[in-house]
């Protein structure tokens, strides 16, 4: 079994809540954060698979289509392949927030999902994300976990806190090869 890195998307990955966007609804409104192509480059280079699990309530909410959404995860991929990154595949929650469903963070259903299918292990894996559900699903799947943020933000309790994803590769890099 494979060890891996799960990342959420809003807030790890891509600006949002910025002065330059708000939610992420179409592709133009995608902006990669700054290191981000270069931390998914190192743990592509360290043979780490790398995954995307996001919430995208948007969706269930009728802000944006499905197909929409896919054409995000498209700039995604375009943008990261600019830094010579790659995502080994993206898990999406595109229910209502509330709607009870096992796919949403904090449930751990797109990590057990994304496990299953790709042979991981998840007690040697590490989720990575910027509130409570993300840190929550991590844990219910097993995985250590990264906050990114602030410490005094950290009510989830992750197992360390980074300020933004390429200060936590060392860490990441580390403790997964």
């Amino acid at each position: 079994m494979n060890k891996a890195v799960f990342l959420d998307r809003d807030g790890v990955i891509n600006e949002v809540l910025s002065k330059r966007v708000k939610f992420v609804n179409n592709p133009s409104q995608f902006y990669l954060l700054e290191g981000v192509g270069e931390a998914i480059r190192l743990f592509n280079e360290a043979s780490i698979p790398t995954f995307v699990v996001t919430n995208q309530g948007g969706v269930g909410l009728g802000f944006m289509k499905e197909a929409s959404l896919i054409k995000v995860h498209k700039r995604m991929v375009e943008e990261l392949a600019k830094y010579g990154a790659y995502i080994d595949d993206i898990a999406y929650c595109p229910h209502k927030p509330k709607a009870g469903c096992a796919c949403r963070k904090p449930e751990a259903q797109m990590l057990l999902d994304l496990a299953s299918t790709h042979n991981i292990d998840l007690p040697s894996s590490i989720m990575v994300g910027d509130r409570e559900p993300d840190i929550e699903a991590g844990k219910k799947a097993g995985c250590k976990t990264v906050f990114i943020g602030d410490e005094t933000d950290n009510s989830a309790q992750a197992n360390i806190v980074f300020p933004h994803l390429i200060a936590a590769a060392p860490w990441i890099l580390e403790e997964l090869t």
